[in-house]
């Protein structure tokens, strides 16, 4: 076939205009999911096997103290029925997610989370028999070199046993986790079940019904009265249920003090950021950092005004484009050409793995009827990456696919060169791969770009990648010190005090040039994150990370790179901020996020030159 043809065919169904159906689509542009199991069969095969063989590893308890060899046998048996069960897991779901409508592979999904509970609980004796043994002793254990593989997850134990309960608490603790989870089930349904939206009148002046989703894509309209429109559409019921959402959110800052308390932690901070051993220094200073630099943000609020050509700029213009998307119809070949082009920095190898896993069938790319929204990177130990697109040939998309890409190399190398127990990578630096990437998929496109358009497109996105992920996130991480502060004091959390906190932090970070409009008020009650206590922190460590990586990389070269993919292969085989370091980048600094803030400073001032 030629490449012509090829890419007629690539953009038709990129265009999406008629989803097609799976048997429609050509085989070269879906994943291989046969490489995990040839066929249903195989996987029922699996699924016994692992049903049987559970009662096995009770077997094991009572017993893990008596010697290295014992406890090594419960650990590999753990280890091998988990690695078949995520097999298990990864194929069930994909398929389910390959056509949603049909019923088949639901299942399977339902019976293989079931089968999953139950491997929970069956090992659930593991951690606190281990912590139930004399120090000493489980020390002398440790000290085998047989358990060479288990030594950085012991070590850990070892750390947080201070905040471990007995067994018995544990239990109360585990069975009292449905009680706490309350509050977010009750946000979740609220919000997307619940929640009525008024409709608004789009661009052409046609009445569309509204979700959340469609109002926050409508806020991006480069016509203002529709994105007011969309605005007040999307707040109207939030400030229609200020006290119910309140008492919401109440619920979720009781039960983080709650288990803080009970876990022996000074504060629910320290609790979130004992898991994976980060300092509150490293959230503290982030805040400290980013607070002491916003005069680039009021700078760029101001350029937007400008540019916007408005007498006032409000909340409902901070989405809106300042550049029309130039960028139109990339077929799927020429979207994996700007990839590898972008990621020739990471070197021979680094891209050959790219180009192999590309095709041999890494990757589902287009959308067809009944296919799951959005797109990830997912597999397990014991597969290969794979990648799930619904590519719709635009610039957004082939930054998708450089994004999920980087989860997959980082995938790929860690399970490559660990050992099961240190594969998987924590949050802290799981977004640090992908985003590397992007940094470089968007450094590479301004650097080949010529056209004054493009460029200022170009130069406006990297100012907003770095005020929605570095600024944006970073006010919320310091509304949620605040707010469990407060209610660790005993100060005021009532919806009307949030309300006021979230309004002074938005004059602060965003400054004089934008009017704060009353609806904006309640935007804290929007965020799902927020009942995942100091989780969105990590998205502006993340992003300042992989900015401070790239940008090595680049300077440096083959050294900086190498260091790099080191840090790809080593899993979560020590702390993300000791890993980081040994990459080249210490975020118990302010030095990475400060050199974000000059990336930004420095943006804006070519764009104000070319503008």
């Amino acid at each position: 076939m030629s490449d012509i043809n090829e890419k007629k065919i690539e953009i038709e169904l990129g265009r999406g205009s008629s989803l097609p159906r799976r048997n429609e689509i050509p085989d070269r542009f879906k994943w291989k999911l046969e490489d995990i199991y040839p066929d249903d069969s195989k996987w029922e095969e699996d699924f016994a096997s692992v049903k049987k063989r559970l009662p096995e590893i009770t077997a094991y308890a009572g017993r893990l103290g008596g010697s290295a060899k014992t406890m090594l046998e419960c650990f590999n048996l753990r280890d091998e029925i988990s690695i078949i069960l995520g097999k298990l897991i990864v194929y069930a779901n994909m398929k389910s997610h390959e056509d949603t409508s049909d019923s088949k592979y639901q299942g399977p999904v339902s019976r293989v989370s079931s089968l999953a509970v139950e491997f929970s609980a069956v090992s659930s004796f593991i951690t606190p028999e281990i912590l139930s043994i004399p120090e000493e002793r489980l020390r002398e254990l440790i000290a085998d070199p047989s358990l060479k593989d288990y030594l950085f997850g012991l070590r850990e134990l070892l750390r947080r046993k201070e905040h471990v309960l007995s067994q018995e608490e544990e239990i109360i603790l585990a069975k009292a986790g449905d009680i706490a989870g309350t509050s977010d089930n009750v946000f979740s349904m609220l919000t997307n079940a619940d929640m009525k939206f008024d409709p608004i009148k789009d661009e052409d002046g046609k009445e569309v019904e509204m979700s959340e989703e469609r109002a926050v894509s409508y806020l991006r309209s480069r016509k203002r009265s529709v994105r007011k429109a969309a605005f007040r559409s999307l707040y109207k019921p939030y400030c229609e249920m200020k006290n119910t959402l309140g008492a919401t959110f109440d619920g979720m800052l009781k039960a983080s003090k709650f288990y803080a308390d009970v876990r022996k932690y000074q504060s629910p901070l320290e609790a979130a950021l004992d898991g994976d051993n980060i300092p509150v220094s490293v959230y503290s200073r982030l805040v400290e950092t980013i607070e002491s630099n916003l005069e680039p943000l009021h700078r760029y609020v101001d350029v937007r005004k400008r540019v916007l050509r408005l007498k006032e700029l409000h909340m409902y213009d901070l989405y809106a484009p300042l550049v029309k998307d130039p960028f139109k119809e990339i077929s799927w070949s020429e979207a994996k050409e700007m990839m590898f082009r972008a990621l020739r920095p990471l070197g021979d190898e680094y891209l050959s793995v790219v180009r192999e896993g590309l095709e041999s069938g890494w990757t589902d790319v287009f959308p067809n009827k009944g296919k799951r929204s959005g797109a990830y990177s997912w597999g397990s130990y014991a597969t290969h990456p794979y990648i799930m697109m619904n590519y719709t040939n635009n610039l957004n998309d082939v930054s998708t696919l450089v994004h999920e890409m980087g989860h997959s190399m980082h995938s790929y190398y860690s399970r490559k060169r660990q050992p099961y127990p240190t594969a998987d990578y924590c949050i802290f630096t799981a977004e640090v791969a992908s985003t590397t990437n992007e940094v470089l998929f968007l450094n590479d496109l301004i650097a080949e770009t010529k056209d004054r358009k493009k460029r200022l497109y170009l130069l406006n996105r990297r100012l907003e990648n770095i005020r929605t992920t570095v600024y944006r996130q970073t006010m919320f991480a310091s509304f949620e010190r605040e707010v469990h502060d407060r209610a660790a004091d005993g100060r005021d959390t009532t919806p009307d005090g949030l309300r006021e906190l979230w309004y002074e932090l938005n004059r602060k970070y965003y400054g004089p040039d934008i009017v704060i409009d009353d609806e904006i008020r309640m935007e804290w009650a929007r965020i799902p994150h927020f009942y995942n206590p100091f989780y969105v922190y990590q998205y502006a460590t993340g992003f300042s990370a992989a900015a401070a990586l790239a940008g090595l990389i680049l300077e440096k070269g083959a050294p900086a790179r190498d260091r790099y993919l080191e840090f790809l292969s080593m899993g979560g085989s020590d702390y993300p901020i000791e890993l980081l370091k040994r990459a080249g980048v210490d975020m118990s600094s302010p030095g990475p996020v400060e050199e974000v803030v000059k990336i930004f400073s420095e943006t804006l001032d070519e764009m104000e030159k070319l503008l």
